[in-house]
């Protein structure tokens, strides 16, 4: 017997959050990816963990809240737990091997396509992982077609998304980024949906049905969403995440230099005059008393 299939039993709730938690994901994700290109040190490292991680928490978070809207009429649903928390690890564990290409190698065209390749095919197999975890009185069938377009939308948006991991610095585009993966994650889940046919068993057989959405998907929601609440203080409490560099760390020919700010100090290099800090401005004349030396508290100037 078909089975009637509703994938929004709670209205434009379940899609809506989900979206928010792939944008949230995508957001904080991308951030962390932008931050590392800047450590050539071993913080780098753990900069693109975190944004991997966040990334994959962000979609899996999603998949789940939206599947939390999806009830077949006739029989309850419930997960299989190990199935269920080994979505989440192949999701962290895929986006985070393409993060770590395009974070070392650099977005060129080979480098894209394959770290996008390995996130799209992470993405599809966390959302068929999942879906494998269901328990139901009945079978789940796929159109053929349907699932390879759902694929193909994941490649193109992991794809998509590492280019704007490297290649989008700004806050208010990293922002629009965001939005325009979580719009792509989303599609991708609905489109997978939309393959899904159920096939109902006869009443009294079947396999046992496990835990249902409530007991388990929401407890199991609450680490991730956490976790990327965690994440969004690191990201808010790092200025050069949110506003990226400051002015006075600007070359001064891009005008970055602001009056009153400090200029960035470091030390002479070598052949450097140890006072190298305490150059003049150019084309500003230094003032000598008679004696041919600095007035008193101003440097003399040397040509270098």
């Amino acid at each position: 017997m078909q089975g009637t299939v509703d994938g929004f039993s709670y209205g434009l709730v379940t899609p809506v959050a989900a979206y928010l938690m792939a944008c949230l994901g995508g957001a904080l994700g991308l951030r962390c990816t932008t931050r590392s290109l800047r450590n050539r040190d071993s913080f780098k490292a753990g900069w693109l963990a975190l944004g991997a991680t966040s990334i994959g928490t962000g979609i899996w978070t999603m998949h789940f809240i939206a599947m939390m809207g999806f009830s077949v009429r006739q029989v309850p649903i419930g997960y299989d737990r190990p199935l269920t928390f080994a979505s989440l690890a192949v999701a962290v564990v895929m986006v985070g091997i393409g993060i770590f290409i395009v974070g070392y190698r650099g977005a060129t065209r080979l480098t894209l396509v394959t770290g996008g390749t390995i996130t799209g095919l992470g993405i599809a197999t966390m959302h068929y992982l999942g879906m494998a975890g269901m328990r139901l009185h009945g079978r789940i069938a796929y159109d053929t077609p349907t699932v390879a377009l759902s694929v193909v939308i994941a490649v193109v948006a992991a794809t998509a998304a590492l280019w704007a991991a490297v290649s989008v610095h700004g806050f208010l585009a990293s922002l629009g980024a965001s939005m325009v993966m979580g719009l792509a994650v989303s599609g991708m889940h609905y489109t997978a949906m939309a393959a899904v046919n159920v096939h109902l068993y006869a009443e009294g057989t079947g396999p046992v049905v496990g835990d249902s959405a409530t007991s388990l998907l929401l407890p199991m929601l609450i680490g991730p969403g956490v976790f990327l609440v965690l994440a969004a203080v690191v990201v808010m409490f790092d200025p050069l995440l949110v506003m990226g560099d400051p002015d006075w760390q600007r070359p001064a020919a891009q005008g970055g230099h602001l009056p009153g700010v400090p200029a960035p100090r470091r030390a002479a290099a070598y052949g450097e005059p140890a006072n190298w800090s305490a150059r003049p401005p150019s084309g500003r004349a230094v003032r000598r008393d008679g004696r041919g030396g600095a007035p008193h508290g101003v440097h003399r100037s040397q040509d270098w």
